[in-house]
């Protein structure tokens, strides 16, 4: 669904991501895990079209998406922190963004029921809590039934019956041929809702595969103290190049 080739990012002197090649597929789970400035939201971004990478190439459903923004309607996409017109309505948000997409015909609005956003439509953006406006952020990104879901912290901010709602939504529709690719610093969520586990540190890809084989491989049962000993090895093998 979505391939990676050969992605390389600079900002200045900084190289922020070294020749990075993935392959996303349906159906699967992808959690996107590694250090701050690892180059997670960099590729996020590149993935989404918010930043041109230097070098390298993304395509989309077999379509590369360089000067082609119409994949974007295949993508929902919950950044960490919401940014919205903090004078608008719940309701008005919602209506505005229908709008703006024209394709209203097949409208996913389960999580606009299970949070209650109807019953707030009145309220004004700026008025929400940080968890409130996560549950905003993630009724927008399943609004559109898309192939692809971006979820970045999803879970962060979130109360404890929200999250729970949320895992069940996100493991349902996992089964309906959609990509997910999520970042979380809380590993247990990424341990419950992820099939594949792709490891990044310092721009570059140093584990591409299945959560069952990450596990084997470290001998471990948890993805935190996978993820712990991937680290540890990694920094052990850069002290005695």
């Amino acid at each position: 669904m979505i391939k990676v080739n050969d992605l390389s990012k600079r900002f200045g002197r900084l190289e922020v991501l070294k020749s990075v090649s993935l392959d996303f597929h349906t159906s699967k789970s992808y959690a996107m895990i590694g250090p701050n400035g690892s180059g997670k939201t960099t590729l996020i971004k590149c993935i989404l079209g918010m930043v041109l990478p230097d070098s390298g190439e993304i395509k989309v459903a077999d379509k590369s998406i360089a000067n082609d923004w119409t994949y974007r309607h295949q993508i929902g996409y919950m950044p960490q922190i919401g940014r919205y017109p903090d004078q608008m309505k719940i309701g008005q948000l919602f209506e505005m963004i229908r709008d703006l997409r024209g394709d209203a015909s097949n409208l996913d609005e389960e999580l606009i029921k299970e949070f209650r956003l109807n019953q707030m439509k009145d309220k004004r953006l700026h008025t929400l809590s940080g968890g409130t406006r996560q549950k905003v952020s993630a009724a927008l990104a399943f609004l559109f039934n898309p192939r692809i879901l971006i979820l970045d912290e999803p879970t962060a901010g979130l109360d404890p019956i929200a999250v729970e709602t949320l895992k069940a939504k996100i493991l349902l529709e996992k089964n309906k041929e959609r990509l997910f690719l999520i970042t979380s610093h809380i590993m247990s969520d990424l341990d419950e809702l992820s099939s594949h586990v792709i490891y990044l540190e310092e721009g570059k890809v140093l584990f591409n595969d299945s959560l069952d084989l990450l596990k084997e491989e470290t001998r471990e049962v948890k993805l935190g103290r996978a993820i712990a000993t991937i680290m540890k090895r990694n920094l052990t093998q850069t002290l005695t190049a």
